[in-house]
């Protein structure tokens, strides 16, 4: 299956030794995430050391190992897409309004997310971590 992924799963994998990493070193999902959730990430660093007490350097480490199991798109890729996540977005998170575009530009099988507001909307399926978990049996 291949995954969207959105920037507080990432979040949560790196904070905690958890399901949500757990998920991501599965071999049966290709993850996908745009340019913005690693500059997200680096925007936070300083608040996820803060919440998981390790070393900025281990962060890092951590945080590649994880981007080798996570497919990077370049921004450029969505750029067709987003008026049209924009819309959809708009009046429930448009800062989520990336993610979709995203969905929308590339085969996928949905978005990975425990935030409501992708729930919120029906154009793009929304798997929570407990779907993913299910399936992994």
């Amino acid at each position: 299956m291949k995954i969207v992924i959105d920037t507080n799963r990432i979040i949560a994998a790196l904070i905690k030794d958890s399901t949500s990493r757990s998920i991501l070193f599965s071999n049966k999902f290709e993850f996908l995430t745009i340019e913005f959730a690693k500059k997200e990430l680096n925007n936070h660093k300083r608040e996820i050391l803060d919440k998981v007490r390790i070393k900025e350097g281990d962060l890092d480490a951590l945080m590649s190992s994880l981007f080798k199991r996570i497919y990077v798109v370049d921004d450029i890729a969505i750029r067709e897409s987003l008026a049209s996540a924009k819309i959809i977005m708009d009046k429930i998170d448009p800062d989520d309004a990336p993610f979709i575009a995203l969905a929308l530009a590339v085969e996928n099988d949905g978005i990975w997310s425990d935030d409501k507001h992708f729930a919120m909307q029906k154009v793009v399926r929304v798997w929570k971590t407990g779907d993913l978990m299910r399936l992994l049996g």
